[in-house]
């Protein structure tokens, strides 16, 4: 039964792979698959993987002493027993890879309820949080005591914690947290016995040999009983991003896929993040496997997809100076079939979003933020707003301020979609296209706007090139599937927004580039370039490509490319 009130709690899992797994796929399975699907869910705010530091030697765990740990906490132990969390723990949710794995690792889970806890208000935070990203990023040291106690032991055994453990662990410096557990009531054991769990968490600068020892002083007479010393070595955001993949994989429900060695990017994931009002963004994430590799940014424009960049990343991971980065390409809001959220999209909601993509992927401060035409002002908004976040931003064809009838501009733009009324049969979040009887047709932008819209966007010259007549269609196919409901909502992004009184005060690094082709930009963005940072004495690099209109990137995308890791790599 349900308890009245939600029950906080913790899922703690001891695991140990058998000779059988690599620890490589091992890894892919946790990190992609097992984890991410956890912290997905709202009543699991955070999930965190461990390893022991008290074995003999390297990879020495065994099935009695396992080398990893992982904790989730809980805010509601009831939602363990419902549809969301029980899908994963059965196919199809838990998938044949996730049963062969699991198969080959000695697993030791636990449902505790929550009992009580300590907190150094001076050295505690949430790991998780992204205001403590560079905590999380040295570590935490954390000792666990399980026990195995009879009912009538609890009440000791928390005295005992409260009388002689927290006197001495609230001495030690790096001490932060001391919390303790028991069975839960979800699960009670067959006979009777209470599962007892207690963590002390200290800061990584913390010596485990100097902890205080615990066990010799116990109050009472317990058969089974073991003391553990972890560190944290990996945190859980709400997505998928280990890069480090050894075989692809793909969820039950087409969400995320896993696609290792993706010539010439490196492996890649794609997968979705929700944000806080609802909406869902899909997102590539490819390149570099190394976890703390820089990230790159690159948001699309208006109706098209992250493949306007498909070019400029062939270009740009061609240099070997830029093997080292991870790219993350998203679907920004105004793309796909509806998501379901209702908030009013602004430009501010698409540089929170790009804040909460890099929340969801443990991303503490992006390398770089590229973007063009509406995601080029997001671009922007994001750099003069979060500063802290982003260490470079290139802001590609586009404007500060909306410029005057924008609009009334898009509304003609919408009417013309609205008066074709061509419908497609949309299969996912990412805009692909099914044949599937199956699949309810949506209203999407058609043929005339796109027309309208790339013989806009590109230079008249590219009609002539026979290499970019295949791209200019590809870019034409983008326009056409656009959702018609999400294009009208998602446009509004464009209609009324100001930054301009940020530019002179920016601290960071910027700079903008721009089609020769692309009208009045050229002018425009140049004087932007001389706004930006005026009032700390700088002036912002400015980049005019010639033969190119307003994305650049498809016209001339090994220019972009070059110019964009040269500005990267730039002091």
């Amino acid at each position: 039964m349900p308890s009245s009130s939600p029950v906080r709690g913790l899922l703690f899992v001891t695991m140990q792979p058998k000779e059988t797994l690599s620890l490589d796929l091992f890894h892919d399975w946790y990190n992609n698959e097992h984890g991410p699907n956890r912290t997905r869910l709202p009543f699991m705010p955070n999930g965190f993987r461990y390893r022991a530091t008290d074995l003999p030697g390297t990879n020495a765990g065994t099935r009695a002493d396992p080398e990893f740990l992982a904790i989730y906490d809980a805010t509601d132990m009831h939602q363990f027993t419902e549809q969301p969390y029980q899908y994963l723990r059965a196919p199809p949710g838990k998938t044949q890879r996730e049963i062969n794995v699991m198969a080959q690792i000695w697993v030791d889970r636990l449902t505790l309820d929550f009992v009580g806890e300590r907190i150094n208000d001076k050295t505690f935070v949430k790991l998780e949080s992204p205001e403590h990203f560079k905590e999380n990023e040295q570590g935490n040291v954390l000792t666990t005591l399980r026990l195995l106690l009879t009912p009538e032991q609890v009440a000791t055994v928390e005295d005992w914690i409260r009388n002689t453990v927290l006197p001495k662990v609230q001495e030690i410096p790096g001490w932060r947290r001391t919390s303790w557990y028991k069975t839960s009531y979800l699960e009670p054991r067959e006979d009777g016995k209470v599962d007892f769990v207690l963590i002390n968490e200290y800061t990584p600068s913390t010596d485990p040999k100097a902890l205080p020892p615990i066990l010799e002083a116990l109050p009472v007479d317990i058969s089974e009983r073991k003391a553990r010393t972890y560190e944290l070595f990996y945190t859980f955001g709400t997505a998928a991003r280990h890069l480090a993949i050894v075989a692809p994989w793909t969820s039950p429900d087409g969400v995320t896929k896993t696609l290792p060695n993706v010539s010439p990017y490196g492996s890649a994931i794609e997968s979705t993040v929700t944000t806080r009002d609802g909406a869902v963004l899909p997102f590539r994430l490819e390149g570099s496997s190394d976890p703390n590799a820089p990230v790159l940014v690159l948001v699309n424009s208006v109706l098209t997809t992250w493949g306007i960049w498909d070019g400029f990343l062939a270009h740009f991971f061609s240099r070997p100076q830029n093997e080292k980065y991870r790219v993350l390409r998203y679907l920004a809001r105004g793309r796909a079939i509806p998501s379901g959220t209702i908030s009013p999209v602004t430009v501010d909601v698409q540089a929170s979003d790009v804040i909460q993509l890099l929340d969801a992927l443990r991303v503490p401060q992006a390398t770089g933020l590229v973007g063009v035409s509406m995601g080029g002002v997001t671009a922007l908004a994001t750099a003069l707003q979060y500063p802290a976040r982003i260490q470079a931003f290139v802001a590609c064809d586009t404007s500060a301020k909306s410029p005057a009838g924008n609009k009334d501009t898009w509304g003609q733009r919408i009417a013309v979609a609205e008066k074709e009324g061509t419908t497609l049969r949309l299969a996912s979040l990412f805009g692909d296209e099914s044949e599937s009887p199956d699949t309810t047709p949506q209203n999407v932008v058609g043929e005339e706007l796109a027309e309208m819209t790339v013989r806009r966007w590109f230079v008249s010259e590219s009609y002539d090139n026979p290499q970019l007549v295949p791209e200019i269609a590809r870019v034409k196919r983008m326009v056409y599937t656009n959702s018609l409901p999400e294009f009208r909502r998602g446009v509004e992004t464009l209609f009324n927004y100001d930054y301009t009184g940020l530019l002179p005060g920016y601290k960071g690094r910027g700079a903008f580039l721009v089609g020769a082709g692309d009208g009045v930009l050229p002018k425009g963005m140049e004087k932007l370039s001389k706004e930006l940072g005026s009032a700390e004495g700088k002036t912002a690099a400015f980049k005019l490509v010639e033969g190119a209109g307003h994305l650049p990137m498809v016209e001339k995308p090994r220019e972009v490319a070059e110019f964009v890791g040269d500005f990267l790599s730039a002091e």
